[in-house]
């Protein structure tokens, strides 16, 4: 029997997140700013700077190359959840990652323009931190103003590279606010998740956790992604966001319009998309 406490994480994975926690004689996670500078020196590492993109009530982080031509395709990575736990009960002050998978994909984007788009609040201090209420990271991370918070940031990149294109790939979390903003968008070629959360109220039943109300959910606008090419990456070990959270969200579809699957063996939900994202993603042709 696995027990799933609040968090939606199963027992044996917060069990052993103590025992980490414990052989390192409870040495306190690393703060939003030694998260930031972390993500901003690997980042700055392979050329790229961080961009603040005012959006909506929010204020969003963004990482882009410092100097990339003109196209008319870009591919935008989207950021999971991040640090939105830091216990069974006690949610994280703040979202920032402590590995921003995310982040780590974009830089190694095979081939074309990319970006990265943190989600709201995380990587944010000071006045850009304005309405980050830890709502926006628990209950309400897909609600409908961190949707459109994420689509104002996207019309902003698309601006920048002065993209006619785009292609959406969001990790974790982030593939459900990739789902959701490709559902109200008209110039997205194709939407790409990794260990995506695609329906929600599906994976808080697997993991006995509270459903995040006031979240949209994606499986629940497939209509309005039936013509759009798709492929949904799953870890063959992934216990967070186990494959049947995707298994779901493609048998919504008729079946002659179903999403592609991929299941990458010896994959868990953080490790190591990065590493092999070069041999099992290849962007689409322009």
């Amino acid at each position: 029997m696995v027990i799933t406490l609040r968090c939606g994480f199963p027992l044996r994975t917060l069990l052993c997140a103590l025992s980490c926690i414990l052989l390192t004689a409870c040495t306190s996670l690393p703060p939003p700013e030694i998260r930031g500078h972390s993500a901003a020196n690997e980042a700055g590492a392979s050329g790229w700077q961080r961009v603040s993109l005012p959006a909506g009530q929010f204020v969003l982080a963004s990482w882009l190359p410092e100097s990339a031509p003109a196209g008319d395709t870009l591919t935008i990575y989207i950021e999971g959840d991040g640090l939105a736990w830091i216990s069974s009960v006690d949610v994280s002050p703040d979202p920032t990652p402590l590995h921003p998978v995310g982040l780590q994909l974009a830089l190694k984007h095979p081939r074309g323009n990319a970006a990265y788009l943190a989600r709201p609040c995380q990587y944010v201090s000071g006045d850009e931190a304005r309405n980050c209420s830890n709502v926006y990271w628990t209950d309400k991370r897909f609600a409908p103003e961190v949707v459109e918070a994420s689509n104002l940031a996207i019309d902003q990149l698309k601006q920048r590279f002065k993209a006619t294109r785009l292609v959406l790939v969001g990790f974790s979390g982030g593939g459900a606010v990739a789902a959701l903003v490709a559902a109200r968008r008209h110039d997205v070629m194709q939407l790409v998740t990794v260990a995506g959360n695609l329906d929600h109220v599906r994976w808080s039943v697997m993991h006995n956790s509270s459903p995040l109300t006031g979240s949209l959910n994606p499986i629940d606008v497939w209509r309005a992604l039936e013509n759009l090419p798709q492929i949904h990456y799953v870890g063959g070990n992934d216990e967070v966001v186990p494959r049947a959270v995707a298994e779901s969200f493609v048998a919504a579809f008729p079946a002659d319009h179903r999403p592609a699957m991929r299941v990458i063996e010896g994959v868990d939900h953080g490790c190591c998309w990065a590493d092999k994202w070069s041999g099992i993603y290849s962007p689409p042709e322009k």
